[in-house]
């Protein structure tokens, strides 16, 4: 199995998807707007095929609503926002048990060079970057567990969850760059803990570690709409 964290091999369709999720979840496309195939295809310069392909990717995000007049926006609520986040936590907290049931230290030295590469996209001031490595943190443990059908599952959601990332990674890094490293220092201790094996305090860990997220990316949403 291979993280897959860019648009590089992705179609058409699927790179006009990415560009609109944002544009909803950081608000430029506002919540109750309607799209039509015209303008978007008008605005990416291509026909109205991939466009299509985008409108039913983000449709089965529930991002949006395909009627007759149109794509009508639904965005993301603080309460969809939050039952995401409920599917990441039991997908993540089963796949850190798989791997507590092994051998795990080579993927602590995964998870070590990406936190690596995350503190120097910081000192950079790079939120790309971080969230980018972020994602690959998390996706990290979910791909170590060899299981197929979890994997399936993430596969499902992570492209919004990415979408979410960036939105509130590059506010937290423009407006509030103090949270940045206490969000450093949450997945250095989720590593130490899964090398020792420490799952109670892994559980607490992930658990604030999530509810910080969730609280970091609805206040980003509420000022992007």
């Amino acid at each position: 199995m291979e993280l897959i964290t860019d648009l590089q091999g992705t179609s058409l369709g699927e790179k006009i998807a990415y560009d609109l999720r944002l544009e909803i979840i950081n608000g430029a496309i506002k919540n109750g707007e309607t799209l039509s195939e015209n303008q978007i295809a008008s605005k990416f310069g291509t026909s109205r095929s991939p466009v299509r392909e985008a409108l039913k990717i983000l449709q089965h995000e529930g991002l949006i609503r395909l009627e007759r007049m149109g794509a009508v926006v639904h965005g993301l609520t603080p309460k969809s926002m939050s039952e995401l986040y409920d599917v990441r936590i039991l997908i993540e907290n089963f796949a850190i048990a798989k791997l507590l049931a092994g051998n795990c230290q080579a993927t602590v030295q995964k998870l070590n060079v990406i936190i690596d590469k995350m503190e120097m996209a910081t000192k950079h001031g790079n939120y790309e970057e971080f969230a980018y490595y972020d994602l690959q943190f998390h996706e990290t443990i979910i791909v170590d567990t060899g299981h197929e059908r979890i994997l399936h599952l993430w596969n499902s959601i992570r492209q919004i969850v990415y979408a979410a990332m960036l939105v509130a990674t590059e506010k937290r890094f423009s407006m509030n760059a103090h949270e940045v490293e206490p969000l450093l220092n949450q997945h250095r201790e989720l590593v130490q803990y899964l090398s020792s094996k420490d799952k109670q305090h892994i559980e607490k860990i992930l658990n604030e570690h999530f509810e910080d997220m969730i609280d970091s990316v609805e206040k980003s949403i509420s000022k992007g709409q």
